[in-house]
């Protein structure tokens, strides 16, 4: 679940896109592999969506995908066509 404060961060949502930078190069031995991230990649786009339900689609962070793509991101992270 994401926290009201990640979507009030300024810029919105940004400590979850902080969050895959990190994932990325974590010395765990993630290497810059997505699939290894995407737990953090969820949160970032489900912060995202809750970002424009509130303040609608017209709104705008750096830390978020355009609606249009987030929805098709989030369409593909839960399996759908």
């Amino acid at each position: 679940m994401v926290g009201k404060d990640d979507v009030e961060a300024k810029p919105p949502c940004h400590p979850r896109a902080c969050a895959i930078q990190g994932s990325y190069s974590d010395p765990m031995g993630n290497n810059y592999n997505e699939a290894r991230c995407q737990d953090v990649i969820k949160a970032l786009y489900t912060c995202c969506e809750s970002f424009y339900k509130r303040h609608g689609d017209s709104a705008s962070s750096p830390s978020c995908p355009k609606p249009s793509l987030l929805r098709l991101k989030m369409k593909q992270l839960n399996g759908a066509k």
